[in-house]
């Protein structure tokens, strides 16, 4: 988990865009040069974001098409994505370093071409800080990995202090698609745990599970949370109507830069926590007893 002995400075941005966390981990394949490579491709918007909050943005020469933060990737050719990374092409921008993550497929390929790869992934808090390190030395800007983590940890403790008592401990349930989760033992539901929220997926159910109808009437969250499209039709699930949340008017629908903040474990995990928090002042506050009073 990321610690909190490291302390703040916030990283400015557009509308309190603040610097938070990575969607990294994986093993080093390269060695590190003294100032790290400077032709730079990353195949995910997180590592895109990475690359830029630890101040190389200008050595990034492609990116992957869903690379939209910070503005300036915008003019940067694009090599495809997860599933379909444009190899020739990314060969021809004669990068030094690709940055990816290990359910692309592209890594190898690459390899066999003589491209250097860093294959970097984080489903946890624990994988997130190690990745951040990981990165910074193969960039050549450890004590840039070292501040970023200072700022996380000072964001999410900031996000968690704006959290109101009455919140503290409700059950949440945090849609990504229909059906699917974010449990609590994935990055996001890890956010909702440093907040001091409760998550009706809980870690036993993996890190995204897909859950049916009748888990959430058996376990009815306090608020839900999701994208805007996906959660139109709460009120029309088997049995949802009667659920807390539903009945209190605390459903959070997110639209999509948000959802994209939310669901990148990428330099902002400070600020989505910070969005989740306004979210919830958003709401109506909940009125039933506390569900951890005896």
């Amino acid at each position: 988990m990321l610690t909190r002995s490291n302390a703040v400075l916030r990283h400015a941005a557009p509308p309190r865009v603040r610097v938070g966390g990575l969607l990294l981990a994986g093993a080093l394949v390269m060695p590190a040069a003294a100032q790290g490579p400077q032709r730079i491709v990353t195949l995910s918007p997180s590592l895109t974001e990475m690359v830029c909050v630890l101040g190389d943005c200008a050595r990034l020469v492609g990116v992957d098409r869903h690379s939209d933060w910070p503005a300036s990737v915008g003019d940067l050719p694009r090599v495809g994505g997860l599933e379909d990374a444009q190899i020739e092409h990314i060969v021809r921008l004669r990068p030094e370093l690709v940055l990816l993550g290990p359910r692309s497929r592209a890594a190898e390929r690459l390899q066999a071409l003589g491209v250097q790869v860093l294959v970097l992934d984080a489903r946890t808090h624990a994988d997130l800080r190690l990745s951040i390190q990981r990165l910074g030395q193969a960039l050549g800007q450890p004590a840039a990995a070292e501040a970023l983590l200072a700022r996380i940890d000072a964001d999410l403790d900031a996000a968690a202090a704006r959290v109101p008592a009455v919140w503290r401990g409700r059950r949440l349930y945090l849609e990504l698609a229909p059906g699917v989760a974010a449990g609590a033992a994935s990055f996001i539901g890890q956010t909702l745990t440093r907040l001091g929220l409760d998550n009706v997926a809980g870690p036993e159910l993996g890190l995204f599970p897909r859950l049916n109808p009748e888990h959430l009437v058996r376990h009815p969250p306090d608020a839900v949370i999701g994208p805007r499209q996906v959660l139109a039709d709460l009120a029309e699930r088997p049995g949802w109507s009667a659920m807390p949340a539903l009945r209190g008017q605390r459903v959070c629908r997110l639209d999509a830069p948000r959802m994209d903040l939310l669901q990148r474990p990428g330099p902002r995990v400070g600020e989505a926590a910070h969005m989740l928090v306004d979210c919830l002042l958003g709401l109506p506050a909940p009125t039933a007893p506390h569900p951890r009073t005896p």
